[in-house]
């Protein structure tokens, strides 16, 4: 099982303090006077270990003690540990130096080592904070799309399950079955330039999920004269070899680099963002949709079919509709568990932990803010 993220939080929270108690206690100045000196010292072994030990280069060796001697002096006379780099220097103050006193070395380092790191420390304790902050977010965010969901389940567990829902259903059907007929005709029968302009102008009315065609096929289908063959016409076209198609178009090679191309798209532009969906969505919002699926389907469609998204219409503004809408969506979406946990009451059980958890989070996430 995960880790609690409020736990989690806590505990990233106090190590974050208690590193800088720590830094705190030295100073942060201090902390980087030593962090800077002690960098420095490490570079200066991990450069001349090699070369400065045994009999090897009596340079480098002349060389790497100088620089340890003017490191040293240069530091601050009250320098937290101070004294660890002097004691180096007299480790490292011999005519030969051996790996062994390399090691030593870095041994009367050990205390500085510890304050040296608290800057990197203190940073990955940062990073451990806001990530564990993050997830403590993450995790929020999750039960309230959780309590969303059980607080929904709650509502359609009052819905009326014997309301007759045909009432909407029909009607919804009917306009269905009759935009999608209309559609194919007008796909069928109309240039391509005509119906991918219908896809156009439907970018003005954002509750109309008609895919907008892409850039390049919307100037081929309007400069081409093959724009205006149904859109059938050009996908069969896409097909032939170029010899075939030299005898129906111009450019046949242009037809099969536009066409071609756009094939899933050309082939997927159906009526299906023109129908209304089932279960409905509530009443205000499918009242505002209708209005701009009218404005779109009177392009291309009869006026029995306009007729009967008018009746969809109106079926928004009935008394019943919410009743009948909640009883579709019901019987939709509660299946014998979700009914079965409803009617055990595991659903309001859950959700009362959930909401409890929800205030422990907000709690949390304010009480440990961003750093």
């Amino acid at each position: 099982m995960s880790e609690n993220p409020i736990a989690a939080l806590e505990s990233a929270d106090e190590t974050v303090r208690s590193v800088e108690r720590e830094i705190e206690a030295f100073g942060e100045s201090s902390v980087t006077t030593v962090a800077d000196a002690y960098g420095d010292m490490v570079d200066l072994f991990e450069r001349y270990e090699d070369r400065a030990t045994g009999t090897g280069d009596f340079q480098a060796f002349v060389e790497f003690q100088d620089a340890v001697a003017q490191l040293v002096e240069g530091l601050p006379d009250d320098m937290t540990h101070r004294d660890a780099f002097e004691e180096t220097l007299d480790v490292l103050d011999k005519r030969r130096l051996s790996e062994s006193d390399f090691a030593a070395a870095r041994e009367t380092l050990a205390d500085v080592a510890s304050v040296a790191e608290l800057p990197e420390e203190r940073a990955n304790a940062l990073e451990t904070y806001r990530d564990a902050r993050k997830a403590a977010a993450r995790r929020k965010g999750t039960v309230e799309d959780r309590i969303d969901h059980l607080e929904r389940l709650l509502e359609l567990g009052d819905a009326d399950l014997d309301a007759p829902i045909d009432t909407l259903r029909d009607p919804i059907e009917a306009y269905n079955e009759a935009v999608r007929d209309a559609f194919r005709t007008f796909r069928s029968e109309e240039s391509a330039r005509t119906v991918l302009g219908l896809a156009v102008d439907a970018d003005k009315y954002p509750l109309v999920d008609l895919d907008p065609p892409p850039s390049d096929l919307l100037d081929y289908v309007r400069e081409s004269p093959a724009g205006e063959e149904p859109i059938p016409t050009l996908l069969s076209y896409a097909d032939y070899s170029k010899s075939k198609l030299d005898h129906y178009v111009d450019d046949a090679a242009t037809l099969k680099r536009q066409v071609a191309t756009r094939q899933t798209y050309l082939e997927r532009f159906d009526a299906d963002p023109l129908t209304v969906e089932w279960p409905p969505t509530d009443a205000d919002r499918l009242w505002w949709r209708t209005r701009e699926l009218i404005s779109l389907v009177s392009r291309f469609a009869s006026e029995e079919v306009v007729a009967l998204l008018r009746d969809v219409r109106t079926l928004t503004r009935e008394d019943d509709y919410e009743r009948l809408r909640n009883a579709a969506v019901a019987r939709e979406r509660l299946g014998p568990e979700e009914r079965d946990r409803l009617a055990s009451g595991d659903v309001a059980d859950e959700l009362d932990d959930l909401c409890e958890e929800r205030d422990a989070l907000d709690d949390a996430l304010g009480e440990y803010p961003d750093r």
